[in-house]
Order: C-alpha cells, then structure tokens, then sequence
C-alpha cells in the first residue's frame, strides 16, 4: 500500500493529473465544435501542462538552491524536461496560428513566475491577480488553441459560440480555483489578497455558486444548443457546487489535488457517456 500511494503522490506531484483535466477539457472543446480528434493538440496540452505547472511550482526551488532536491524531486524534474522537449515536438506540429496563440500563454506563465522587472515580484505574487491569470490561460488553452488549430482559416474562431465557450470555460475554472483558495487560506500569504482574504470563505463560497448560475445558462444562448450538453452541465454545476460548499482550511490536501482537479476529466466522462 505504501508503494501505490508514494505512485498516487508522485502522480499528483508531478502534475500529471491536472495536465490529465487540461487535456478533458481540450477533448470537450473538440467535441462540442465537432472537429475530428487532434492528438498534436491534446498532447502538446497535456505535456506543455506538466512542463509549465512543474515550472511555476519548483522554479524557486531551482533557482535558489538552498535545498537539496530528493529523489521525488529529482523524478519530478526529469518529468518536466522530457514533457517540455515532447511539447516543442507536438508544438512543431500544430497550425501556425496555433503556434502563435500558444506563445501569448507561454508568455504569460513566464510573467506568472519569473520577477522580469529589478525590484519587483513576479506576477503570482501581485496582489489579487493570480486567479484571473490562470482562468484566462486554461480558457485560451482548452478553448482558442484546438478551435484555431482545428481550423487555422478563422472560420469557426469568428462564430459566437466560441466566445460563449471561452467565457462558460472562464468561469468554471475560476470557480474551481475559488475552492484551492478556500482550502489554501490558512497557508497563502496575507499579501497576495486572495478572493477568501478578501471578503472571507463565506462570501468566496457564495459568488462561486453565483457564478455557476451564468456557466450553466450561457449553454441556451449557442446557435444550436444541445439538450444532452444541458443535462450534462447540469450535472457538472451541481458536483462542483457540492465540493464548493465543503470546501475548508481542514480538507485533505487530495480534496482539491486529486477530487477538484478530476471534475473536467468527469465532465469529458459524462459526454462520452451520454453526450
């Protein structure tokens, strides 16, 4: 038993399983658009995902030296250079356009990480804007890149349906990373001014419920809206509301590492169930 759970602890150590959610979410903007199966797409998501979240996480680690790195470190590290060369290698096979858009959120994860300006911290530390960072990234990178990709001539990229669903994606993962937060209080540095710091865990939970109510209903405002999509989204508002409300400081670390983190891999489940 020990082993299976050093396994599951590197699994979600090493950022597997929320590059697994990145990639459901980019095998559900596929399907909700019709494209074909892309797997240049879903794996440079999926590797670029490991590369970037190990990036943001053990930079300072890296760049500091003040610690030895263990062996699940290490193992970590070795992960995140052969997902980075296996994402240039996918990326290398993606539209042009899609290779351009790629380079904004490459841009942005830099600018989340690294201080570029003497002085200043790097943007994960300023003050409130985190959140908004990374919903808008995992928006551009599960919705924009595989329409684009899919698509290079703009055709579909200029249809309104994929801003609803940039925007419906948008607000899932911002009330998914309210529930992180609310877990992560006690631990986060007063400075950063996360939504919980700010107007409490009460509140917090309150506007992520808020905010399902427009997730759910921007699905009726598409040209042709699919009533099994409904269903499922129902279901999707519901599971995610349940975790916000039981969201704590005293959750296991797992509630929101592996359960929070599985409800895109849940939602591509559901579709391929009953979409």
């Amino acid at each position: 038993m020990k082993v299976l759970k050093r396994l599951f602890d590197f699994y979600l150590q090493a950022s597997l399983h929320v590059a697994l959610s990145c990639a459901a979410l980019v095998l559900m903007t596929l399907h909700m658009f019709h494209f074909s199966l892309s797997h240049p797409i879903v794996l440079f998501v999926f590797f670029g995902t490991i590369a970037g979240y190990n990036f943001v996480k053990y930079d300072a680690l890296a760049r500091t030296g003040e610690k030895e790195p263990g062996i699940r470190i290490r193992l970590v590290m070795l992960l995140s250079i052969i997902s980075l060369f296996a994402s240039g290698w996918f990326f290398l096979h993606l539209e042009k356009v899609a290779q351009l858009v790629s380079m904004v959120f490459v841009l942005l994860t830099l600018l989340y990480t690294l201080p570029f300006f003497p002085n200043r911290s790097n943007a994960r530390n300023w003050a409130g804007i985190k959140i908004y960072i990374v919903s808008f990234c995992w928006a551009g990178v599960t919705v924009i890149m595989p329409v684009l990709n899919a698509d290079p001539g703009l055709g579909s990229f200029l249809h309104v349906d994929v801003y609803l669903k940039f925007v419906q994606r948008l607000i899932l993962v911002f009330a998914l990373i309210l529930i992180f937060e609310i877990i992560d209080l006690s631990k986060d540095d007063p400075h950063l001014q996360t939504v919980p710091q700010k107007i409490g865990v009460k509140k917090t939970k309150m506007l992520g419920l808020i905010l399902l109510m427009p997730f759910y209903f921007l699905e009726f405002l598409r040209s042709q809206p699919d009533i099994s999509q409904l269903y499922i989204n129902l279901v999707m508002v519901v599971v995610t509301a349940v975790f916000l409300a039981f969201a704590n400081e005293r959750k296991s670390r797992y509630y929101t590492a592996f359960w929070v983190e599985s409800i895109p891999v849940f939602w591509w489940i559901l579709v391929l169930l009953f979409g």
